[in-house]
């Protein structure tokens, strides 16, 4: 028996989105929703209808979302902008962010773009100390990357209190705030227009939807780099109807308050037991080692833990022989041997190499947190 424990990689799939539209008649659009023909005109009915569905559980305005073909899509296409701006300014990032953030910086400081990075809290929290460092240091910013909850470790940010310094500090042209909601979408409440963000990325299959699919918020447009005219002119490429759908269906489903609340009640009960077992594990320590049972500073979905003397490759592929999916870092990263989160938040080299990432979902049972300890322990005796 197979139990999944890889969820921030990508989330098990919610089988009813199905390939529908959601309708009870089960209908599927096949036009071009730029066509001029009756299946082009219904193929765009059906992509605004979602646009407006996502606009309502988000809390946004509908001409303020585009669909992509997923977060890094969306955090490319923010970033990327910058090239076209006459004043360029400075890009900052907080130095635990998705690849596809992170490296897309260090892609535009090869093209002359200056970016610098805002450092974290041992506990991998971009602090209201740690960000008004960098504002100071870096007076010329003009973009700030913060993502809301790591994808790695779980760390949650107070988006709120960021958005509110970087405002109060900002001099002269307007800050551009972007977060990656990729980890906090559908497990906890969002707040984006409060939070004051100018922009925000979503994926569809962290949600248990399908590939393919995600958004982008924007509330002003930008003059982004596209060969195309779909979405307003934001992208290239035919746009994915179904995916829109499915993406529209899923959110109602997950992002609904009521089942955030509920679900992370049971997320953190399934989290505590599993921390306070691995603490009695002499050669487990936590990332960082002072995360507690219920731990606000941190989501419940995410947890990243080290076994001394023990890489996090050799227990991934032990665990994975004994029928357990695990992760080292983010997907997107796994075939490098750098960690750059833990770097950011004090580890030394060998204990990087060590961290192995453990991620639940809806459908995870306390049963399958039992079994994942009772295989660590058998991994243990081996390795």
């Amino acid at each position: 028996m197979r139990r999944y424990f890889d969820w921030a990689a990508t989330a098990l799939p919610w089988e009813p989105y199905g390939l529908y539209d959601g309708r009870p008649n089960g209908r599927l659009f096949f036009g071009n929703p730029s066509s001029p023909h009756a299946e082009g005109r219904k193929a765009k009915e059906a992509l605004e209808e979602a646009r407006s569905r996502c606009a309502l559980v988000l809390g946004v305005q509908p001409e303020t979302l585009y669909f992509t073909s997923g977060a890094t899509e969306s955090n490319t296409l923010v970033l990327h902008s910058f090239l076209k701006r006459k004043e360029k300014g400075k890009l900052l990032y907080s130095a635990v962010e998705h690849p596809s953030i992170r490296e897309n910086c260090r892609a535009l400081e090869h093209l002359n773009l200056p970016i610098a990075s805002i450092a974290v809290e041992k506990d991998g929290r971009v602090s209201l100390q740690t960000l008004e460092k960098a504002l100071e240091k870096n007076p010329d910013a003009r973009f700030a990357a913060i993502m809301t909850v790591n994808n790695e470790t779980g760390a949650l940010m107070d988006m709120k209190a960021l958005s509110a310094l970087i405002r109060q500090k900002q001099k002269g042209p307007h800050i551009h705030l972007h977060s990656d909601l990729v980890q906090a979408a559908g497990k906890f409440p969002l707040d984006i227009k409060g939070w004051d963000l100018d922009s925000a990325s979503i994926s569809a299959h962290k949600l248990g939807g399908p590939g393919g699919i995600g958004l982008l918020y924007l509330p002003k447009p930008l003059d982004v780099l596209s060969a195309g005219k779909q979405e307003r002119g934001i992208r290239a490429g035919t746009e994915n109807i179904l995916g829109a759908l499915a993406l529209a269906r899923i959110l109602e489903e997950r992002a609904s308050r009521d089942f955030t609340k509920n679900e992370a009640l049971k997320a953190e009960e399934r989290m505590g037991f599993l921390i306070k077992a691995l603490k009695a594990m002499k050669r487990c320590r936590l990332i960082p080692e002072d995360r507690q049972e219920r731990d606000r500073r941190f989501s419940p979905w995410i947890l990243q833990a080290r076994f001394a003397g023990i890489p996090g490759e050799p227990m991934l592929r032990a665990l994975d022989n004994e029928g357990f999916a695990i992760s080292t870092g983010s997907a997107c990263a796994s075939a490098s041997q750098e960690r750059p989160v833990l770097a950011a938040m004090g580890l030394g080299k060998t204990e990087q190499l060590e961290g192995i990432r453990i991620s639940q979902g809806w459908t995870t049972t306390m049963d399958d947190i039992e079994a994942l300890l009772k295989g660590i322990e058998k991994v243990l005796e081996f390795l």
